[in-house]
């Protein structure tokens, strides 16, 4: 079979690559071949966690493992006061490396606790099952056990699935954190405070960080243990259907961070040495630990781990009904050096030898999958490197996720931000930064995500305003640092939300600016929450500054939405002006109007617009969102001839504009 070679039409600088990147393509394919025949059903083929685990059928219990090192293996627990006795053990079943065991129906029961008791050649360990549901951790010890998950009552699903969604506009949340009070936020809580107020504020993708059981809450859920088990921390197994079934009552899609990147070196609650071998799922020698992260590092290459991962994929799919995935760390599973430190400036780094082929392969598989179980659901890759492909069909040359993230954006802004003063912001490189992407890939674009706002670093938000949030954030004091802030917050994220070509996002609470940063329970603040939270009654207070920019938010996603402006439209660029800094362009019938300039108002300045009328629908310095109310509301604007500053003569709108504002016209029918 031969590829459409789309990916090198469409960018002729890759034709001298075309060789490796169809190399890759037929890696993949033979690989979907060899597991699954050559109608590629890989939705037959992952299915670990129905085979895998501890499972109960009407009469008996049965439990099977995966360890081909292993010599005995027990199941031990509060049903056998955590002894291995002779009733408990496994039997390997073949040559591959697989244990099981049956029992009767009474001698386990729901909530019980348990583990494996693995012994191998020279030494034995407790282990809990690579396919564990559930894992409770002990306070005192900090050690998770399984806990035996079979209710009388299976939760009983409201919703069918999730919505079909054209143009994600998502609401990246960490349910731990999504309570105000000083503590570890619930499944429960979250459905049902936050999901409401998600999709009012026009949202209609959430995006759960966190979700697989992860040792340490200050991780944030990035070094995760048990990936098939949700989270404890959050609440059970009927929790999370819960908060997923609430989302899709409202009309939101769920995705998940699915951490695929690497895993943490934990044994007991781990894979890391899990039958007493090192290589069951990871790379041995100087490739088994990731330099950065202090984590184990998937072997791709093995069918086993495989066969593990896409059965994680498939399962949360088809078990919590998640309407896909942001996929983390790309870019350390893309290459041999996780692409630390390089900068990728030219094409031969994404095709000089440096690239794990097999990560490519598995994550080709993951897409593939992922759609055979839901054709709509949503893969996005999070990689800073720009790899060529990422986001393209698998049959043009592509390993076919749906967006990749826009990483380089929200680098962008903190640049300027911190480098350059508010003269020196250049609305056509702004506008250049916020629109350049691959064309045939859908990107997901952001002004900040829960990364910026991680302890040691800056909000948007708190980058402008710094110390005066503290102070001048009611309505009853004046502040030209707060009043730049808010001005300039608002303008970034619609700038970011007009530009953005396929997907938008946004972290909990930084609609609204929360203040300060993120910093989960450590030994360093003394086991604190008090960063750990979001504070909601700042937005909910109405004698403070913080609900004007919720407002905007809102206001400016029901714009968007309500013109369908998003789906299939790009942006046309209409006018900029480096010196007085004003930038203009179009997105299907909404014309957008930016004033960067901090001093510089422009008075009956003209804008080209195609004949007709406009309404005045989003104004940035309106007072219901904190501005000054200098441009008169609500106002039509009419289309006029007009000689614009290179002379040309054409049709126009006439506009005044004070510094440091934007607005959006809405042309009639």
């Amino acid at each position: 079979m031969t590829i459409r070679p789309k990916i090198v039409e469409n960018d002729p600088y890759l034709k001298p690559y075309s060789d490796i990147i169809e190399r890759r393509f037929h890696k993949a394919l033979d690989k979907a071949i060899e597991l699954c025949g050559s109608e590629l059903r890989l939705i037959d083929f992952a299915n670990g966690h129905h085979y895998y685990g501890l499972h109960r059928d009407k009469n008996q219990w049965y439990v099977r493992e995966h360890a081909p090192n292993a010599t005995a293996i027990y199941l031990v627990g509060d049903f056998s006061h955590w002894q291995e006795l002779p009733e408990y053990q496994l039997i390997r079943i073949n040559d591959y490396g697989d244990w099981q065991q049956t029992f009767p129906i009474d001698k386990l029961e729901h909530g019980q606790l348990y583990k494996l008791s693995i012994h191998w050649n020279g030494g034995k360990g407790l282990r809990l099952p690579s396919y564990t549901r559930v894992a409770i951790q002990d306070p005192q010890t900090k050690l998770f056990a399984a806990q035996v998950w079979a209710p009388l009552k299976p939760y009983r699903w409201k919703n069918s699935k999730g919505p079909k969604i054209t143009y994600t506009i998502i609401y990246e949340a960490h349910v731990g954190m999504a309570t105000e009070e000083e503590r570890v936020g619930t499944f429960r809580e979250f459905a049902d405070q936050r999901i409401p107020e998600i999709a009012k504020a026009g949202y209609n993708v959430v995006q759960l960080m966190a979700i697989m059981e992860h040792p340490y809450y200050g991780s944030f859920g990035y070094h995760v243990s048990n990936f098939f088990a949700v989270s404890s921390r959050f609440g059970n197994p009927d929790d999370l259907k819960y908060l997923v079934d609430k989302a899709h009552q409202y009309g939101l899609a769920v995705i998940m961070d699915l951490v695929h990147s690497h895993s943490v070196k934990n044994t007991e609650e781990g894979l890391g040495e899990f039958d007493g071998s090192r290589t069951l799922y990871f790379h041995d020698g100087p490739r088994r630990e990731h330099i950065a992260w202090d984590s184990l590092c998937f072997d791709y290459g093995k069918n086993n781990v495989l066969h593990f991962l896409l059965s994680n994929c498939k399962y949360w799919l088809e078990e919590y009904r998640f309407d896909g995935f942001r996929f983390d760390g790309v870019t350390s599973m893309l290459y041999y050096d996780h692409g630390l430190g390089a900068n990728f400036v030219n094409y031969d780094m994404y095709y000089n030898g440096n690239q794990d082929e097999d990560a490519i392969v598995y994550l080709t598989l993951a897409n593939m999958l992922i759609h055979q179980v839901n054709p709509n659901a949503i893969t996005i890759a999070e990689d800073m490197s720009g790899m060529p492909g990422l986001a393209i069909p698998f049959y043009d040359g592509g390993m076919g996720f749906d967006y990749r993230l826009a990483m380089g954006i929200p680098d962008y802004w903190i640049k300027i931000i911190k480098e350059l003063s508010d003269e020196q912001w250049h609305v056509g490189d702004i506008y250049y930064q916020l629109t350049n992407k691959r064309l045939e890939e859908k990107v997901v674009s952001y002004a900040e995500s829960h990364d910026q706002a991680l302890v040691g670093d800056k909000t948007i938000i708190f980058r402008l305003i710094d110390a005066e949030m503290y102070t001048h954030m009611s309505k009853l004091t004046q502040s030209l640092i707060v009043d730049r802030g808010i001005a300039l917050h608002k303008m970034i994220r619609l700038i970011t939300f007009a530009c953005s070509a396929g997907g938008y996002l946004n972290f909990m609470g930084n609609e609204f600016g929360h203040p300060e940063w993120i910093d989960f329970p450590r030994q360093g603040n003394n086991w604190s929450y008090w960063y750990a939270r979001r504070q909601w009654s700042l937005r909910d207070d109405k004698l403070l500054k913080y609900h004007y920019l919720a407002d905007f938010d809102q206001a400016m996603i029901e714009l968007f939405t309500k013109n369908q402006a998003l789906a299939g439209f790009y942006t046309y660029k209409v006018f900029e002006h480096i010196e007085h800094q004003i930038l203009a362009f179009k997105r299907k019938n909404l014309l957008l109007i930016f004033n960067f300039s901090p001093t510089r108002s422009v008075v009956d300045f003209p804008i080209e617009a195609e004949p007709g009328e406009y309404d005045l629908a989003l104004n940035t310095d309106s007072v219901n969102f904190g501005g000054f109310g200098l441009i008169k509301e609500p106002q039509t604007y009419f289309t006029l001839p007009v000689t614009l500053s290179d002379q040309r003569k054409t049709f126009g709108v006439m506009v005044y504009m004070p510094p440091r504002t934007a607005i959006v016209l809405q042309k009639k029918e």
